[in-house]
């Protein structure tokens, strides 16, 4: 029985579909099933049961499986032991990235990791949007906001406070609010996802929350697009502190109304399965995780960001 054969094994009872697991794999559906047969004759039972529509693990199946995943995962410990702690991390980093954050910041840092480990490769997919791992055949997804998804793994990579912005020549011409209330006076710069626009900021003064219904004539599904619009001095955008901080750093943009704090989020690191967590993923939440708070440190020492965003 072949190593591989079992990891397929793996796959399809997390996807519940062959299909989708040998699109993961790189295989084609015809030889993930001849793989799916190869096991089950070895073994004498099936694995699966199938209808022309479902897939589903079989009473053997679901005996096997937990054992199989501790099988694998034994080996791959093994496999690690016998490396020399010199050798090279290798492995495809698989990874949805965010337009703004991906762009400009992570995809530099993945370069970075590249260089210095060379048996790295990197497949991206650089959305918005929200991440299917079934659908866009990727292993992790550097996504903001906390995973609500109890079959996900993930790890925090740090706190991202959201920061109201606008270049210095849009302040010039129309003024800089102090107040919410100052807002509906401004053109806001939108993101939208899907068909819902975030045209609705939150901010709050440590007692009092306000809720602003923001007018404005530019919206976009592109993060990258909004940051690009606010140096330009287009309108107001609120944008994540990471994604803003160059243009913060470097006195394109401004950060405005200190006192009112919008809405502060996380950055995470998310998983499907523990099988998607491997030591170059490892490297990348190091990285991650190192590289933020860099960023974030640069930020405190200019006096936008408050050290209690250093604290989990």
């Amino acid at each position: 029985m072949q190593i591989d054969d079992l990891k397929l094994i793996l796959k399809v009872a997390e996807f519940k579909s062959i299909t989708l697991a040998a699109a993961k794999l790189d295989m084609r559906t015809a030889t993930a099933s001849a793989a799916i047969k190869r096991v089950e004759a070895t073994l004498g039972v099936d694995l699966f049961v199938r209808t022309t529509r479902h897939l589903r693990l079989s009473a053997a199946g679901e005996r096997y499986i937990p054992q199989c995943e501790q099988a694998i995962a034994i080996l791959e410990q093994a496999r690690q032991n016998l490396k020399g702690e010199h050798d090279e991390i290798e492995g495809e980093l698989r990874v949805a990235l965010s337009s703004d954050l991906g762009r400009n910041l992570v995809i530099p840092w993945i370069d970075e990791i590249m260089d210095n480990y060379p048996k790295v490769s990197l497949r991206t997919h650089i959305s918005d949007s929200n991440v299917d791992f079934y659908r866009d055949s990727v292993d992790i997804a550097l996504r903001y906001g906390s995973p609500n998804d109890a079959n996900v793994y993930g790890f925090k990579i740090c706190n991202i406070p959201r920061l109201l912005c606008a270049s210095p020549d849009y302040i010039k011409c129309h003024g800089e609010p102090v107040h919410p209330d100052d807002l509906t006076q401004h053109q806001g710069l939108f993101y939208q996802l899907q068909d819902i626009i975030n045209n609705v900021w939150e901010f709050t003064d440590g007692e009092n929350k306000y809720k602003v219904k923001m007018q404005g004539k530019r919206a976009s599904n592109d993060g990258d697009l909004v940051r690009r619009w606010c140096v330009a001095g287009k309108g107001l955008a609120v944008k994540s502190a990471l994604d803003i901080a160059d243009d913060v750093l470097n006195d394109r943009v401004i950060t405005l109304m200190p006192s009112f704090a919008h809405i502060s989020a996380e950055l995470w690191l998310i998983c499907p399965s523990r099988q998607s967590i491997t030591p170059a993923v490892r490297l990348l939440r190091d990285a991650c995780r190192e590289k933020a708070r860099a960023i974030i440190s640069q930020l405190i020492d200019k006096g936008v960001l408050e050290h209690t965003v250093l604290e989990d």
